[in-house]
This record gives structure tokens, sequence and C-alpha cells, in this order.
């Protein structure tokens, strides 16, 4: 990150832990979102999906129940486990929806569309809290006013207002994910690091396929 920046970050003094439950439902979403996609998307894959990423939450709920206070070595892996099994899964769902949309027949047409309509609300969620735990260390570090070991996004009120005690919070990722995926480019926070660069790099482009496809499948719905 930019020498200004860190002193954006570091000269604020630590506010209050991000409440556990925001990311936590955001990805339940994900996953009822997964299990209301139609049968043809690899119905015990998605189980299985869902099977893992629950796995994966209950530990860290047990840590954390209500406030991001405490966080070990095991509960940082794991936290940035579900966070990359979520974009996995999801990943592979997105590309059995590319197939169905280049290949249905027109009287899926609706079904696909609104699948896409799904994968694309998962795919937003999935990076956003991606980008939401490898930010400065993640949640606990961020509100810990410890010097972050590696800054991978900026946002306009660390540089506008850098006294002011604000800092990140899982929304602010997440509105960055869903402006990215809108359009195919930074809208609000600037990526610093190539890992950043990389994964918006890597939503822009899905979502532009995705995007793409879906309106030449609506064209040809209607033509």
């Amino acid at each position: 990150m930019t020498r200004l920046g860190h002193r954006a970050r570091d000269a604020v003094d630590a506010g209050p832990p991000e409440h556990r439950w925001p990311p936590i439902v955001a990805v339940v979403a994900a996953m009822v979102l997964w299990l209301l996609l139609p049968g043809y998307f690899f119905a015990s894959f998605r189980f299985a999906a869902v099977i893992a990423c629950g796995l994966l939450i209950v530990p860290l709920v047990v840590l954390n129940p209500r406030h991001l206070t405490r966080q070990t070595n095991w509960s940082r892996w794991l936290s940035v486990a579900l966070a990359l099994v979520l974009l996995a899964f999801n990943q592979v769902l997105l590309v059995r929806l590319v197939h169905e949309l280049l290949t249905a027949p027109e009287t899926e047409g609706v079904s696909v569309l609104i699948a896409a309509l799904q994968l694309w609300s998962t795919n937003a969620i999935a990076f956003g809290l991606l980008y939401w735990e490898l930010d400065s260390g993640g949640p606990v570090a961020r509100a810990s006013g410890l010097p972050p070991v590696r800054s991978d996004f900026q946002f306009p009120q660390e540089v506008t207002r850098p006294l002011e005690a604000w800092r990140p919070r899982f929304f602010d990722y997440l509105y960055v994910s869903i402006t990215a995926g809108i359009a195919f480019s930074p809208a609000d926070a600037l990526p610093l690091t190539r890992r950043a660069k990389a994964f918006m790099a890597l939503e822009a482009l899905s979502a532009y396929i995705l995007s793409v496809l879906v309106i030449a499948r609506a064209v040809s719905a209607v033509t």
C-alpha cells in the first residue's frame, strides 16, 4: 500500500470489532442459492459444497460467536479456506452454467437465466468474502489497530479522511465485489497488490463472460 494509505490505517484508533454474523449470513445465502439451482447443476456436487462450507463455518462461530475479537493460526487459515472453498465451488458451477447457456434448449431459457442470476450473486459473495479475509491480515488484524502486514485495497475514506476512526468492514468489501462484477473494473477501492489485482481480474472476467452469454441468450429467446 502507499505510504499515505499506511498512515491512514495506522493513525486511527482501533474501532469496535466486527460482528460475526454479516459474513455468515452472506455465506449461508450463497449456500441456499446453490441448493435452489436446477437439478442439472451437479446436485451431489452442490450438496457436498454446502456440507463443506457448513463444516468450516462451525468452528469459526464457536471461536467468535458474536464479534471478531480472537484469532489463532488455525482460525486464520480456516477463514481463508472458507472463502477459497466458496469461490472454487462457485467457479465449477459457473463453468456448468456457461455450458447450459450455450447448449440448453429454448424451453429451458428462463430456468437458465434465473440460474445465471443466482450464480452471479454467489460469485459476488465469494469474492467479497475473500477480499475481506485477505486485506491487511483479515478483520481481527484490522480491528486491532496494529500496522497491517500487507494492505491489498485502498478505500477513498483512507485518503480523504485519514484522521477519522474509519476501517473497512464486510459490507465495504461486498460492495467492492458487487461493483467490480458490474463494471468489470474497480469502482470503489483500488487493488494495490498483485494478488488483489489477480482476484479482481478473475472476477471481472467471469462476470464479463457471464453477462455476454446471458445477453446473447436473452436476445435469442425473444427473436
